[in-house]
């Protein structure tokens, strides 16, 4: 039976930094990658030591659930570690928004990763490890990245409670939520100049190299850098409605 690691949104950001981390840090017999851009999957595939399968599959349309599942069940493989990492942001006001890449959003960030993370459980055995990529606009209502941030808050949600029912497994589960970080989420996210203020930008690197810290000491939560982290304490603290109010101010509107 083949070990692998499975990850999606492979092809850039912080799913091409976990395919490298991991194959560097542990040995697989091979590892799946997951993203819709199959050249750039093939490139990443050459500069990994474990072979690799490249998968081409658009995780916005639920007939790739089903063809993801043909697999698992064609190859039936131990799946040692899953990453959640395809994902996208716009940043706007939500009735000035097309609604049709709102519900993309919904589509990828939320469905897809539930769908992926069901279907591979029935492979996984204790000493699994699942990182389900989350974002810091999860704590907290976020005005103008609204229904980015409530697809965020989902995953927080639903990672760290199948943490709990996966104890029993010996499956451990864990939400990657780091702040501002340079990937081309940007390139998909930004189309006009709503969101201004960005405080402290992050590689995908360190959050990559944070999250297998944090699994490694049984953590259900990673956050990269403790100026995120503080804000996150706060987030707990204060009443949601200032925080807000604090946000629209860093970004100029108003309130």
């Amino acid at each position: 039976m083949k070990k692998i690691a499975i990850i999606t949104g492979a092809s850039s950001g912080m799913g091409r930094s976990f395919a490298v981390k991991l194959d560097a840090s542990r040995s697989f017999d091979e590892i799946w990658l997951i993203a819709r851009r199959l050249d750039k999957l093939e490139e990443l595939a050459k500069e990994l030591k474990a072979p690799a399968k490249c998968i081409s599959l658009d995780l916005t349309d639920p007939l790739s659930y089903e063809e993801y599942k043909k697999l698992l069940e064609a190859e039936k493989p131990q799946v040692d570690i899953l990453v959640c990492a395809a994902g996208f942001g716009k940043f706007g006001t939500f009735t000035e928004m097309p609604l049709e890449p709102q519900l993309r959003m919904v589509d990828l960030n939320v469905k897809a990763l539930v769908a992926i993370t069901y279907e591979t459980l029935p492979y996984m055995t204790a000493g699994g490890q699942i990182y389900e990529l989350d974002s810091l606009s999860s704590f907290q209502p976020v005005p103008y990245i609204n229904v980015y941030g409530s697809t965020k808050a989902f995953v927080l949600s639903f990672s760290r409670a199948l943490n709990v029912e996966l104890v029993k497994r010996g499956i451990h589960v864990m939400a990657v939520s780091p702040g501002w970080v340079k990937t081309e989420f940007f390139d998909h996210a930004v189309t006009d100049d709503t969101i201004v203020y960005y405080n402290r930008y992050y590689e995908s690197d360190e959050v990559v190299d944070r999250a297998l810290r944090d699994m490694k000491k049984g953590k259900d939560l990673s956050i990269c850098g403790f100026p995120v982290r503080a804000q996150v304490f706060f987030t707990k603290l204060l009443p949601h409605r200032l925080i807000m109010r604090i946000w629209c101010k860093q970004q100029k509107k108003p309130f």
